[in-house]
């Protein structure tokens, strides 16, 4: 590359780095706290949490890498035409391409890393995260039976345990069952002991009383010595961890197990989740020639309506919804496969043509004026909600 590519490559680079990076955290962080009830319900250690976060991160770093490449692109550019770098480019007689080749190249790169983490990254991380959780949630003695926890451990059962005691039994024993919608009971024992009988975890109660309230009728207590609380039937009665398509190596997709019970009745997912992964990674490169397709030309300040960066980022989440939607309809109607390919390649086409005839891509007058007004409004309303704060806690300052 020639010295102004190297220039406009490495700026361009260390933006998108830094972008992917916080782009990458908020996500990251919305899917962990998603998650996070790993810990707080079935009871496991900090460092699984922190395993299951880290598998997190190669089903996120896709969807975020085409926006870091349009930030990267449009920022570098709108800050050189700020900087009039861009009109010094043009007046000293280099072409364009010393500007398109340096965005292209980096969007072509990181559509190739996109490819590598979807493809071969994810769908591991996806299992294993997979097997993870399904073997927290089987562990019942983890899980379920933890000393002073009142928790749910099934839709319509609670259970607390007082105190584990030095010879292993249990003190204080409390367990709400409302899964039959016909009858509500509640068991108070004094001690107990967890027992696997014939492969069956079993919760052994002693010296407890059992509440039964049938729908519509009065509370009965019956008194027991000893009773067996089944806890097998919280738990799965198949362990085997169910894979979705997004779960899949790109060669499971390409030739499934015909015995695949998912498979079996959702075959149309499977060939549209085969399809997305072989058009997403795409979207990086494609979300450069936006950029470029916007901001790519030098121009005065009276003739940019709206910041480029927010042209670029609007038409990018036009695309992208576009595109999810083609992907999420392919499920049901096979026939539109096609729109899957045509969103990301049309959409090529369309900046490529803008960029070939020296156009600016920009969003309509209307809908650009209209989102002026908006922010506009917005910004009154934030400094009338200010000014109020600032009232408000005058007049508290001079009350006091």
């Amino acid at each position: 590359m020639k010295l102004i590519e190297r220039y406009i490559f490495r700026r361009a680079f260390v933006v998108f780095a830094a972008a992917l990076g916080w782009t990458l955290a908020i996500v990251w962080t919305t899917q962990v706290l998603e998650r996070i009830d790993l810990v707080t319900t079935n009871g496991q250690s900090v460092l699984a949490f922190l395993e299951l976060a880290t598998l997190i991160i190669p089903s996120v770093a896709p969807m975020v890498m085409p926006f870091a490449v349009a930030i990267g692109v449009a920022h570098t550019l709108s800050v050189m035409n700020t900087d009039s770098e861009l009109v010094v480019i043009n007046a000293s007689g280099s072409s364009r391409a010393s500007i398109i080749k340096p965005m292209l190249l980096i969007g072509l790169g990181v559509s190739i890393a996109s490819f590598a983490v979807d493809n071969g990254i994810d769908p591991y991380a996806r299992q294993h995260a997979r097997e993870m959780v399904a073997a927290a949630r089987a562990d019942l003695l983890s899980s379920v039976i933890q000393e002073g926890t009142f928790r749910r451990v099934e839709k319509g059962v609670f259970l607390q345990v007082g105190e584990r005691r030095p010879d292993g039994l249990l003190g204080s024993i409390f367990i709400a069952d409302s899964r039959d919608p016909q009858i509500d009971l509640v068991y108070y024992a004094k001690t107990g002991a967890v027992t696997n009988i014939d492969g069956r975890n079993l919760l052994l109660m002693r010296e407890g009383v059992v509440h039964r309230r049938p729908a519509g009728r009065e509370v009965s207590v019956v008194r027991f010595d000893s009773y067996a609380f089944d806890l097998s039937l919280l738990a799965p009665e198949d362990q085997a961890v169910m894979l979705f398509p997004k779960d899949q190596t790109l060669g499971y997709l390409m030739e499934p197990d015909r015995n695949d019970w998912f498979f079996q009745h959702y075959p149309t997912k499977y060939r549209a989740e085969l399809h997305r992964r072989l058009a997403d990674w795409m979207y990086p490169l494609v979300f450069s020639l936006i950029a470029l397709a916007v901001a790519g030309d030098a121009r005065s300040h009276r003739e940019a309506r709206v910041h480029p960066m927010l042209t670029v980022l609007t038409i990018a989440l036009l695309v992208r919804w576009a595109g999810f939607g083609a992907a999420n309809g392919a499920e049901g109607n096979p026939g539109l496969v096609w729109a899957i390919y045509g969103v990301p390649l049309v959409t090529m086409a369309v900046c490529a043509w803008f960029i070939r005839t020296n156009r600016t891509l920009e969003l309509p007058v209307a809908l650009t004026e209209r989102m002026l007004g908006l922010v506009a409004r917005l910004l009154q309303q934030v400094a009338m909600w200010r000014r109020r704060l600032l009232r408000q806690s005058a007049d508290a300052g001079e009350s006091a």
